[in-house]
């Protein structure tokens, strides 16, 4: 599966680096410095959610990879999505599941500015740690730098600017924010459907080799984060708000780096992809079941 290539063209790079541009900054346009500062003010739960999604969920993927000894692709895809920020969907079933919104926005706001160096750090760390996904890097010649560059470009510029114009021109904002972000995930689901398509026989003779992989990844992440907030006696609104956002990887990011740097990483990209997917099936999910009551000590 290694040498398995993914139906792939330039123009679907730009493209997809254009929906992660736009995402964030649909994200970024209603981001205000307090949602910064207030980390300050109250930090257990926004520490306690980064520390899981930065530090304790990639290790605890490289050590999954190992203990399941997975072709090498499949577990740089692991480690990928592992190493990347929260996803800006995060926001939206927070808010539909009754957690703590103002926690979340704080998360992705300083998980999306830490992503700019543990994104890059966590990726190359962990690959390097084992040799065959170490020689992955060395044969593409990914490095920290690139990594981190590109990221500056599709998360850092677009997160500044939203900011910056949401801050300079409210009515911008209060006109756009939500057509915007609705619109980019829109895109972002019909291009991850559109790669699902043109790689259909893929999908459908490598399924068995991925798929329950990616459950069982997603399942521990979302768990992760729901019993790192409970070992801290957070809120319930609090543990809803980390749950979600260590569950829900920014796959487009990972998308972007394996199309930019190596598209030719079959195993990485349908993990990734189907990430990108079942993510959002589990989020959904759990977000409607928790709406249906207010947050208790049970959940």
């Amino acid at each position: 599966m290694d040498n398995v290539s993914i139906n792939f063209n330039p123009e679907s790079l730009l493209i997809l680096n254009i929906i992660l541009a736009l995402l964030m900054l649909g994200v970024s346009l209603s981001l205000k410095v307090d949602d910064f500062t207030r980390v300050l003010k109250k930090p257990l739960a926004p520490a306690i959610g980064l520390l899981c999604q930065f530090i304790i969920l990639p290790a605890f993927t490289y050590a999954l990879t190992q203990l399941l000894d997975m072709a090498p692709s499949i577990a740089l895809g692991m480690i990928l999505v592992s190493s990347c920020p929260g996803g800006v969907f995060s926001n939206v079933i927070t808010f539909i599941g009754k957690g703590n919104v103002a926690t979340s926005v704080s998360m992705t706001a300083i998980s999306s500015l830490s992503a700019v160096i543990m994104t890059p750090f966590n990726l190359t760390f962990y690959a390097s740690l084992d040799p065959q996904t170490s020689e992955i890097l060395s044969d593409v010649g990914i490095s920290f730098s690139d990594v981190f560059t590109l990221i500056i470009m599709v998360l850092g510029l677009p997160l500044a600017t939203g900011m910056y114009v949401g801050h300079r021109f409210p009515a911008i904002e209060r006109a756009s924010v939500k057509p915007l972000r609705k619109l980019s995930l829109i895109v972002f689901i019909g291009f991850v459907f559109i790669a699902f398509i043109n790689n259909a026989n893929l999908f459908a003779e490598y399924w068995p080799v991925f798929l329950w992989l990616v459950i069982l990844h997603n399942g521990c992440a979302l768990l992760l984060g729901n019993l790192s907030a409970r070992l801290f006696k957070l809120q319930p609104d609090d543990r809803r708000a980390i749950t979600f956002e260590v569950g829900i990887q920014n796959s487009g990011l990972g998308l972007v780096l394996l199309f930019t740097f190596m598209p030719n990483i079959g195993g990485a990209m349908m993990i990734t992809a189907f990430w990108g997917v079942w993510h959002l099936v589990t989020g959904s999910t759990l977000a409607f079941i928790w709406s249906r009551k207010a947050p208790d000590s049970t959940q």
